[in-house]
């Protein structure tokens, strides 16, 4: 294991080399890991009764636009691939330990002052372990991360849910990770694409693929989808909620006239379509595209599924007041909720900054891209598990769990049931029944 002290000086190495592409490792005790329960943790923070197992699978999207080859408006077709992670309830045999390690990179496609360096940190999950084979199926739970971002950014919430009992698949947004970050035209068309192609996948393995670890496992008509940032995007259109007029204009005009995202709107006769009831109950941490009307009020309307929104009061990128908390206001038909971390910015969502982050010397947005200035992460990390174990488990399992939701908005005011005693504070939580 590295300390801390020969991890600087590597980096500061890399920095005098040039930042040739090396493997970093971040220093992991076992004592504690990302996700696992801090002493002040809320009561649904802990792990399940499950362990966890973990699979890389390397998918194909046939014959979609190639939004990044667009001339004179149009796109020819391709094969997307997509790369997903699965975390799901495991048998971990005897001699082998519930550990695995995850590779993510700093820098951002290379950008000038911040080339890519590869760093790998620990989970707790046994890879290519046995599934636990159950009476019931388990409820699938998709992630999608924001722009830019990683499979990995959230690994503390998989682990978590997969030991609750959920199959839980993190998926590699392609020409939206910070190994092949591209236009941003590829992600506003493709990022809710991606996630009912992914849904469908796991449809696929689990009730047609013989060959697969998932077949038979997974009871896709009870799924969850979680999106951060950008994947808040996608996931807001795929549950039902059109983009504005507004926002087919501007990709219009962005891609020099290029229709793919007009059938996404309200307005199209083909939208209902591309939406899937399969989707039970829709988590969006600090959603993109409110300040930017991306939505008008007739789209937000469409949005029916329960959701639970996540926001911090001080959100720089998608924003607060105009951003995700007009998103909760205007969602009229649906049951939701909006937990606001006070004077938070945008990262309610990734794991905690790594150690290799926090090198002297370099860029601060690598930092930034996993760390609050006020709050610490690993607090909104349990913070998330505790309410989305508890909203999940309400919608997907049909638990006795509502009662961690009905809450007094200001935590302030009094503890919150499930948290400890002095611990409820610095955040708010809303709820609003659907109007019709």
């Amino acid at each position: 294991m590295k300390t801390r002290i020969q991890i600087t000086i590597i980096l500061i190495g890399l920095l005098a080399m040039g930042w040739n592409v090396t493997n970093v490792k971040n220093t992991a005790s076992h004592d504690y890991l990302f996700g696992d329960p801090l002493p002040d943790a809320p009561e649904l923070a802990y792990r399940g009764g499950f362990k966890v197992g973990v699979r890389t699978l390397e998918l194909v999207h046939e014959n979609q636009l190639d939004i990044l080859s667009i001339a004179n408006g149009n796109a020819p077709l391709y094969d997307r691939p997509i790369t997903v992670e699965v975390w799901y309830p495991a048998v971990i045999p005897e001699g082998k330990e519930e550990i695995t390690s995850y590779t993510q990179v700093l820098g951002r496609n290379g950008t000038e002052g911040r080339p890519l360096v590869p760093f790998t940190f620990e989970g707790r999950a046994l890879r290519n372990a046995e599934i636990v084979v159950s009476d019931h199926k388990y409820p699938l739970v998709i992630l999608s991360h924001g722009y830019v971002g990683s499979r990995f950014l959230f690994t503390y919430l998989s682990e978590n849910l997969a030991s609750k009992g959920y199959v839980v698949v993190s998926i590699d947004h392609t020409d939206s990770t910070y190994k092949d970050a591209a236009n941003f035209t590829s992600t506003l068309v493709n990022r809710s694409l991606d996630q009912l192609f992914v849904l469908n996948e796991m449809a696929r393995l689990s009730e047609s693929a013989k060959d697969s670890f998932l077949f038979n496992h997974v009871d896709v008509n009870n799924t969850g989808l979680v999106g951060y940032s950008m994947g808040g995007y996608g996931g807001l259109n795929t549950c039902g909620a059109g983009y504005s007029d507004k926002a087919v204009a501007f990709y219009k005009t962005a891609t020099g006239g290029n229709t793919a995202l007009d059938e996404r709107t309200m307005g199209s006769e083909n939208y209902g379509n591309f939406t899937d009831d399969r989707i039970k109950a829709f988590v969006a941490l600090a959603p993109w595209g409110m300040a930017n009307e991306v939505w008008d009020a007739e789209g937000l309307a469409g949005l029916k599924t329960p959701a639970f929104f996540v926001s911090g009061s001080e959100d720089d990128i998608s924003m607060y007041e105009n951003g995700v908390k007009a998103i909760y206001e205007g969602t009229v038909n649906s049951d939701r909720y909006l937990l606001t971390y006070i004077n938070a910015r945008h990262n309610v969502a990734p794991n905690p900054p790594a150690e290799v982050t926090m090198a002297p010397g370099l860029d601060i947005n690598e930092y930034l891209r996993y760390a609050d200035s006020v709050w610490d992460m690993r607090r909104i990390n349990n913070v998330n598990q505790h309410f989305v174990t508890a909203f999940f488990g309400v919608h997907l399992k049909h638990q006795d769990l509502g009662s961690y939701l009905e809450l007094a908005q200001d935590a302030n005011t009094g503890n919150w049931k499930g948290f400890k005693p002095r611990t409820s504070i610095g955040m708010e939580l809303r709820h609003a029944a659907p109007s019709r």
